[in-house]
C-alpha cells in the first residue's frame, strides 16, 4: 500500500503494559455476538463471570480443544479444583496478576483483559485486589482451551460482493480493532482484511519459521480465536501478507535480497534496505507458508499485496537472480510463476486468492510494467480477485490533473475502465481498494466515499476495500448507512449470514451476482 502507516497502535490485547490494574489499556470489554449462526457453527458461551461452585463450560464452537484441568505449573499439588473447561494457575514470586491474565488471555474464550479479569474475579471470590498476588495463591483460569485453536474457513464464491476496511495487525488484536469489526459491521459492511505480514516485515502471528522475525510478541496470538470472531459476527476474514517489501527479513538475511552490481552489496531503493529479491525461492516459499497458515487458522481469503519489483532506485544497477538463472524471462515471468505456485497452494487449502496492484498499472505503460513486473492481463489469470488501489490522490501528474485527489469520479472511473477492459476474459472478480483517507485532497467527506462507491460499481467493480493506515473510519461509517438505504444504486448488499443459512437449508446458496457458494469447509 503506497499510503504509509503513520501511527501503530502498540497498545494491544497482547500488551503487558498496565495503567492501574488494566486503566487506559485496550482491554475494554467486548463481548462475543449473542446472535448463533447456524451454518457456520455453534456459537460460544458468552464471556462471564463465574464461580467455584459452578463448572465452566468449554464453548460448543467451531474453535475446539479440548478442555484441560491439569494446573497450569506441573508437578505441583493444588487446593483447588478446576471446574470442567478451566484450569488452576500457581502463583509463582514476581508474577503479577495483569501479566497472568495476559499469558492465559489467548487460550481463553474471552476476547479482552477486562473479560477475563472480570471472569477470574468471579472464580476465585477470594482473590485479594492489587496487581500481586502472594506467591503460592492458586487462581481459576475459567474457560480455558489450551492451543492450538481450529477455525474453518468459510467458502464463499469469489463473486460475493465484498465490503472491508482494513486493519493493521496491531489493530485486529487491541479491543479497539475488535470494536471497529462490530461497528464497521452495524455500519453495512460484511469483510475485513487485517495484516499478516505488513510491508516493514513485522509479522502479526507466532508462526515458526526460520525466515520469520525475532519478535518479543506478536498482536495475534491466536489467530483461529480472531477468525472466530470476525465469523461470529457474519463477516468475512481477509489475511493480507505483504510479499516481496520486506524490511526486517533483508536486514536479518542481507544474502536474499536484491544485488547491486556496482559493488555486490544489498542493493538500495533510495537509500533504504527494504526490498528481497523476488526471484528467491526462499521468499516464495516463505511467504507461501504464512498465507497457509492464515488459512488454516481460519481466514477465509488470502490477499497477496506488494507483488512486484521495486519501482524506484537505480533499476540498471539492481541485479536478480533470475538473470542468472533464466536469462530468458522478464520481471513478469517472475511475478507470474510465483502467484502460479502461491494460487495452487491456497486452492489446496479452499480459500480464496486475491492480489493488490497498483492503480496506475491499468494505463499499462511500458516503464511501469518494466519496473514492476505487474502485467495484469497475466495477473488476472492466477488469481481470483484482483484489487487495483485507484486512490485518486496518489494519481498525481496522470490524465493533466493537477490535483487528482479532487477528482475522483475521473480517476475511479477511467481506472475501472481500463481494468475491465484489461482483464476481460480472464473471470477474475475486479474489487478496488477506495480511499477512506484525506492525503491531497481537501474534498474527502462522506460524499467523497460515496462517489468512489458509485462509480466503482457503475464501472463493473464488485465490491470495495477501504483503505486507511491509520484504520480512522469515521467517513465511511457515516457513508454506508445513507448508502445501504438507497440499494442497489451503491452496492448489492451481499451478506454472509444469509448465504449461509441457504446453505444450511438445502437451497442454491446463490450470491446477488448469480454464482452458487461452494460451502463451508
Amino acid at each position: 500500500m503506497s499510503q504509509q502507516k503513520s501511527s501503530k497502535w502498540w497498545i494491544g490485547a497482547g500488551s503487558a503494559v498496565t495503567v492501574g490494574l488494566f486503566g487506559a489499556l485496550c482491554f475494554h470489554s467486548v463481548t462475543l455476538p449473542a446472535k448463533a449462526r447456524p451454518a457456520l457453527h455453534q456459537e460460544a458461551k458468552a464471556a462471564q463471570a463465574i464461580s467455584t461452585a459452578v463448572p465452566a463450560e468449554a464453548p460448543a464452537s467451531a474453535v475446539t480443544n479440548s478442555p484441560t484441568t491439569e494446573p497450569a505449573r506441573s508437578g505441583q499439588v493444588t487446593q483447588k479444583v478446576a471446574p470442567a473447561g478451566a484450569v488452576v494457575h500457581t502463583v509463582q514470586k514476581g508474577e503479577s496478576l495483569p501479566g497472568i491474565l495476559h499469558r492465559y488471555l489467548p487460550e481463553t474464550t474471552y476476547m479482552t483483559g477486562s473479560e477475563l479479569e472480570a471472569a477470574v474475579r468471579g472464580a476465585n471470590p477470594d482473590l485479594p485486589k492489587g496487581l500481586f498476588p502472594k506467591p503460592g495463591t492458586e487462581i481459576i483460569i475459567p474457560n480455558y482451551q489450551k492451543m492450538p485453536w481450529t477455525e474453518h474457513s468459510v467458502s464463499l464464491d469469489k463473486d460475493f460482493e465484498v465490503r472491508a476496511v482494513y486493519l493493521t495487525g496491531t489493530m485486529a488484536g487491541s479491543a479497539k480493532g475488535l470494536e471497529i469489526v462490530r461497528h464497521w459491521r452495524a455500519s453495512g459492511g460484511n469483510a475485513v482484511v487485517f495484516d499478516i505480514k505488513d510491508s516493514d516485515g513485522s509479522v502479526s502471528v507466532p508462526i515458526n519459521h526460520p525466515l520469520a522475525p525475532k519478535q518479543n510478541s506478536v498482536p495475534l496470538r491466536n489467530l483461529a480465536k480472531f477468525t472466530h470472531f470476525v465469523h461470529q459476527n457474519d463477516m468475512k476474514a481477509i489475511a493480507r501478507i505483504a510479499i516481496f517489501r520486506d524490511e526486517l527479513l533483508v536486514k536479518d538475511h542481507p544474502e536474499l535480497a536484491i544485488r547491486s552490481r556496482r559493488s555486490g552489496k544489498a542493493w538500495l531503493e533510495n537509500g533504504k534496505l527494504v526490498w528481497t529479491d523476488p526471484s528467491r525461492q526462499e521468499i516464495w516459499d516463505y511467504n507461501i507458508a504464512l498465507a497457509k497458515y492464515a488459512a488454516q487458522n481460519g481466514a477465509d481469503e488470502i490477499q497477496f499485496d506488494y507483488v512486484r519489483f521495486p519501482a524506484e532506485g537505480d533499476q540498471q544497477d539492481a541485479h536478480f537472480v533470475y538473470q542468472d538463472e533464466h536469462k530468458d524471462w522478464q520481471r513478469s515471468d517472475v511475478i507470474v510463476a510465483f502467484l502460479d505456485k502461491a494460487h495452487t497452494a491456497l486452492k489446496q487449502q479452499g480459500v480464496l486468492f486475491s492480489l493488490d496492484v497498483f492503480g496506475v498499472m491499468a494505463w499499462q505503460r511500458p516503464v511501469d510494467l518494466s519496473h514492476t513486473g505487474q502485467d495484469i492481463a497475466r495477473m488476472a489469470k492466477v488469481c481470483d480477485v484482483m484489487s487495483p488501489m485507484i486512490y485518486p490522490s496518489h494519481f498525481y501528474g496522470m490524465d493533466g490533473y493537477t490535483l487528482p485527489g479532487d477528482a475522483p469520479e475521473h480517476f475511479i472511473s477511467e481506472s475501472m475502465k481500463r481494468f475491465q477492459k484489461t482483464t476481460a476474459g480472464s473471470g477474475v472478480v475486479i474489487r478496488p481498494w477506495l480511499q477512506a483517507f484525506g492525503w491531497r485532497t481537501k474534498t474527502y467527506s462522506p460524499e467523497y466515499i460515496r462517489v468512489q462507491v458509485e462509480v466503482a460499481k457503475q464501472q463493473g467493480g464488485n465490491g470495495f476495500l477501504f483503505w486507511n493506515a491509520r484504520n480512522d473510519y469515521s467517513k465511511p461509517y457515516v457513508a454506508m448507512p445513507e448508502m445501504k438505504q438507497a440499494g442497489a444504486k451503491y452496492f448489492r448488499g451481499d451478506d454472509v449470514e444469509t448465504v449461509l443459512k441457504k446453505m444450511k437449508s438445502g437451497a442454491p446458496a446463490t450470491t446477488a451476482g448469480g454464482a452458487s457458494a461452494p460451502g463451508v469447509l
